[in-house]
């Protein structure tokens, strides 16, 4: 079971990670607080390590392609 997944902010679109099973998160670019259950889940890892840098590609495809 991953232990670490990456949403969508529903309200700036931010990417953030959050620890499966947790059901809220406070987005940190927008404030926003982001109910997991409903979050748009963009990946999963088995780590926080891993997620962290699966975040860190999705970035990078979206700066370049912006």
């Amino acid at each position: 079971m991953p232990v670490t997944i990456v949403v969508v902010c529903s309200r700036c679109g931010g990417l953030l990670l959050a620890k499966a099973g947790q059901k809220t998160r406070t987005c940190p670019y927008c404030g926003s607080k982001v109910a997991l259950d409903r979050a748009k889940k963009v990946a999963s890892a088995e780590n926080a390590y891993e997620a962290s840098e699966i975040l860190r590609k999705l970035k990078s495809d979206a700066s370049a392609r912006g």
